[in-house]
């Protein structure tokens, strides 16, 4: 008669598998070579996490938020899912894409390289099936790059994740906005931002 047992009776050590981390040097030899046509990848320490495709409600999210950061910000300075540099430590292994950022300088001023972190005046992500890994591995990096004001966006509850003051890696004030509490971003203090205002 077969005997069930536990993890802990079989005494065999965990499998310990060895993992090779993503290089942006490896991800661009990749793309070059087509090997990503018609996908969307971001790198973020050392692991390629697939984009997936634009959803309906992200994708009016993202249009919506991107025609306020065009008024509140002067429009050649918002870029929308391009990448931006972090902190050099982490740099070699991550390429994050966020969904939209209003940068120091204007676009052209970024034609042979990605914005570095002290150049975004706002980073945002709009969340529809990653609010997870938004608020913790990302909120990490960006954390750890010195990015002082870093929005999620919460499409199911309608409401805005503010991260700022970035502390050994970790954002030391986190305020949620409903839908109907307006955010201000650090960078222009007398705009203002409500969920509610989107679509009005």
């Amino acid at each position: 008669m077969p005997l069930a047992i536990s993890q802990d009776q079989l005494g065999a050590p965990p499998t310990i598998l060895r993992r090779r981390p993503w290089t942006r040097k490896d991800y661009e030899v990749l793309e070059s070579t087509g090997a990503f046509e018609g996908q969307r990848y971001e790198l973020i320490e050392g692991e390629l996490i697939d984009k997936m495709s634009v959803n309906p409600p992200h994708a009016a999210w993202l249009s919506a938020i991107t025609a306020w950061l065009n008024r509140v910000f002067a429009p050649n300075t918002i870029r929308s899912q391009c990448p931006i540099d972090v902190r050099p430590e982490d740099n070699p292994t991550s390429q994050p894409q966020p969904d939209a950022c209003a940068t120091l300088h204007p676009f052209h001023h970024y034609t042979d390289r990605h914005p570095a972190p002290s150049e975004i005046l706002l980073l945002i992500e709009v969340s529809d099936s990653t609010l997870d890994y938004d608020t913790t591995t990302k909120a990490g990096l960006y954390a750890r790059s010195g990015i002082a004001d870093y929005w999620v966006f919460d499409v199911a509850k309608r409401r805005i994740i503010v991260h700022r003051t970035p502390v050994d890696g970790t954002y030391q004030s986190l305020t949620v906005y409903n839908e109907h509490e307006a955010a201000t971003p650090l960078a222009a203090p007398s705009a203002e931002l409500r969920c509610s205002d989107l679509f009005a």
